[in-house]
């Protein structure tokens, strides 16, 4: 296959248009327990330097996707930002993200390594993190743990507190995550064959009658997602070229992975998946700017969670430390993947970002 050109198996082969930020340079590095992660660089200027993390089950692709007309690190770098895209361990372009690891992993080993790899390489004493949906919680947990290097922070959609919507409360009431595990079952996925097996085609006759939310959708891209997560992203947010590409960034997804997920769930707020550590004990690291971003809509992981985090850090860190910024008619994902978000919410990250640098 030749440079730019990729394909998935709900979309025919295509060229990826070119990035308008520069050539980007690869960094692969290894966090403390042996594993080997990526940062994507698109150096644009001095500010920052600022990590892009995405959320579970999904590479950095889904900043850098090409059918919009300008995404979040093209964004950035028309602003004069230094870029880096992270793929940490859950990554689908990483042999990891067919592994089994938990949430405490992410926090305790991936962060830490890439701050480290990033100041090392860019000579900043410090970074900021623009983190999504999980990679938002484990940043949170990381920083929790101490953290260091991190001057500001952009939490979205996922903080200590996380509330799931209707779909997703049910999955946890019901221990699914432990329940598909039980059957032998480690890892789920978002890619299929377009000549599939029995048990495939059985799988998506299942998806087929799994309860869709507001926004049914017949695709089997969209049915897995669907079943896996939750309502990810608002359909009328997208575009019909985002529609059909973007199972380029996502994939592989672990089942111990989502079960910390439901567990944290059930508790309310972050806990260790062995039950022995609570990430509200000590808040004190997490005693720096951090700006809360929720999607007015997002039916997945619902606003009510980042508030409760932010009372709660201004309560007990000082008030001055944090912002929360609701954008109105967003939902999860399409606040970095909808055809209007260039317009609608990457200037409240920027600001934010511009603010502490």
């Amino acid at each position: 296959m030749s440079d730019g050109e990729t394909t998935t198996a709900d979309a025919p082969s295509r060229t990826r248009r070119p990035l308008r930020c520069g050539e980007p340079t690869i960094h692969e590095f290894s966090t403390e327990d042996g594993v080997r992660l990526r940062l994507t660089r698109f150096e644009g200027g001095a500010k920052g330097p600022v990590i892009l993390s995405p959320g579970f089950g999904t590479s950095a692709l889904a900043y850098t996707i090409d059918t919009t007309d300008t995404n979040f690190p093209e964004y950035l770098y028309e602003h004069g930002y230094d870029v880096w895209v992270l793929d940490y361990r859950a990554s689908p372009a990483l042999p990891s993200g067919g592994t089994q690891f938990t949430l405490d992993d992410i926090a305790r080993y991936d962060y830490p390594a890439a701050v480290a790899t990033v100041r090392g390489i860019s000579g900043a004493d410090s970074v900021q993190i623009m983190a999504h949906c999980v990679g938002s919680l484990t940043m949170l947990m990381a920083m929790g743990l101490g953290l260091h290097g991190v001057r500001s922070a952009v939490a979205s959609q996922v903080t200590l507190h996380p509330r799931a919507g209707t779909l997703n409360e049910l999955r946890a009431g019901i221990y699914a995550g432990d329940l598909i595990q039980a059957l032998g079952i480690d890892t789920l996925t978002t890619e299929f064959d377009d000549d599939p097996s029995w048990l495939e085609t059985l799988y998506d006759k299942a998806l087929a009658i799994y309860p869709s939310g507001d926004e049914p959708c017949d695709r089997p891209f969209c049915r897995r997602v669907m079943f896996m997560y939750g309502e990810v992203y608002d359909h009328d947010r997208i575009n019909e070229a985002t529609h059909d590409h973007l199972g380029e960034a996502f994939g592989v997804a672990n089942m111990t992975t989502l079960r910390h997920i439901t567990k944290i769930l059930r508790a309310d707020h972050a806990i260790s998946m062995d039950g022995e550590h609570d990430y509200l004990d000590d808040v004190s690291g997490l005693r720096v700017p951090i700006a809360f971003l929720h999607g007015q809509d997002n039916r997945l992981f619902v606003p009510e969670g980042s508030a409760i985090t932010y009372r709660e850090l201004s309560e007990r860190n000082g008030a001055e430390y944090y912002s929360r910024h609701v954008i109105p008619g967003y939902a999860h994902m399409d606040l970095f993947i909808g055809q209007d978000a260039a317009r609608d919410v990457y200037p409240v990250i920027t600001a934010q970002l511009d603010t502490h640098n």
